[in-house]
């Protein structure tokens, strides 16, 4: 199972069952707002403070990703998942009532990408029938724990990402032959994430899988700028995908979509130059999740969006459907993280990014 140097091939695809996303008001003003499962108005999710509101993100998140896929929490064997705040405290408390079996991660931004090869790996093994992976972020909560309190009302340079408030989980399962209810099921929920986004007409054909995963390494560019986490970020996407195309021999157009988890404009330029200059041009298959979030004629969120509840919301939101309609065959996502923190910062350390490849292809049918 181990491809090239530092990638898997799953010789039997886990296969994502279940998939929920919920964001905040301001994302839900963006042009992506029609794919979510929710849009909340209320930033403080009903709690007393941005963490709790956090914490109770993620619990709605994974509940709707339980009642879609017609789950309790008593049939998943274990849950990876993580945020930005320290300890992942948001996290832990999202979670706690569930009663599921934690492995908490910290990957910054690429959170999502790390739970889910994670979640794959144990499912794919035979380790776990079933598993969840998830990631969010809350603006507020990020803004008081890496910047300045709100009230404060600090300028911004234009290099800076706006956090999304957001979280995306999916259910990961072993591949089976998935038929009968767990088929039925499947094909339901991906019935009504089509719906969701207003493209009732559209229906699923195909069933999201992993199909293979390239884990990122540490790569330090060296920056110390923590308001232009994009430049950090951008090369350590270069590195995670020229090792997806030298351990799988594959080339851009190998793939319908190269997606990155958040660069914003300022790292997705980058990243375009340096895939130019190792001869590979991914400019016309390349998307990135932070810069699809918001629009930039009508919300000034600067460069785009970033956290780890970004990739994670545009992936269960927007990209899994495109894969179950067939409108992309082969994906590879790859989330993207800053590895600071508030101390590092402080004591003039570096800003190392990290980014890791998840490739995601279309099962060829749903079980009946």
């Amino acid at each position: 199972m181990q491809a090239g140097k530092s990638s898997i091939q799953f010789e039997h695809p886990p296969i994502i069952t279940s998939a929920a996303s919920i964001v905040g008001q301001t994302e839900g003003e963006g042009p992506l707002a029609s794919f979510f499962d929710r849009v909340e108005p209320d930033p403080t999710f009903g709690k007393k403070s941005w963490e709790e509101a956090e914490s109770e993100l993620q619990r709605q998140t994974v509940q709707k990703c339980l009642d879609k896929a017609g789950r309790q929490a008593a049939d998943v064997n274990c849950l990876f998942a993580g945020d930005l705040l320290g300890q992942i405290v948001a996290t832990s408390f999202g979670v706690e009532s569930f009663d599921i079996p934690f492995f908490g991660l910290y990957g910054a931004c690429s959170t999502m990408g790390e739970a889910m090869i994670l979640g794959a790996m144990a499912a794919g093994a035979g380790y776990a029938d079933r598993v969840l992976a998830l990631a969010s972020s809350h603006f507020a909560s990020a803004e008081r724990q890496f910047r300045f309190p709100l009230a404060y009302g600090n300028q911004r340079p234009q290099s800076t990402t706006w956090t999304v408030t957001g979280c995306g989980c999916v259910m990961i399962e072993g591949n089976e032959k998935n038929e009968g209810k767990d088929g039925r099921r499947a094909k339901e929920n991906a019935s009504e994430s089509l719906k969701n986004a207003g493209q009732e007409k559209l229906h699923p054909k195909f069933q999201p899988c992993i199909s293979a995963a390239t884990p990122g390494k540490i790569v330090d560019m060296q920056m110390r700028d923590s308001m232009n986490m994009g430049a950090a970020m951008a090369v350590a996407a270069v590195d995670t995908i020229l090792q997806n195309f030298r351990d799988f021999n594959r080339k851009p157009s190998d793939y319908d979509r190269i997606i990155t988890g958040d660069l914003g404009m300022v790292g997705k330029e980058i990243l375009l130059d340096f895939m130019r200059e190792a001869g590979q041009d991914i400019s016309s298959i390349h998307m990135d999740c932070g810069i699809e979030m918001f629009d930039p004629k009508t919300q000034d969120t600067h460069s785009g969006g970033s956290g780890c509840g970004c990739s994670a919301a545009v992936l269960c939101g927007y990209i899994l459907p495109k894969i179950q309609v067939g409108e992309w065959k082969r994906v590879l996502f790859v989330p993207t993280g800053a590895l600071l923190s508030q101390i590092s910062f402080n004591e003039g350390q570096n800003v190392p990014g990290i980014a890791h490849g998840v490739v995601l292809e279309g099962k060829e049918s749903f079980g009946e």
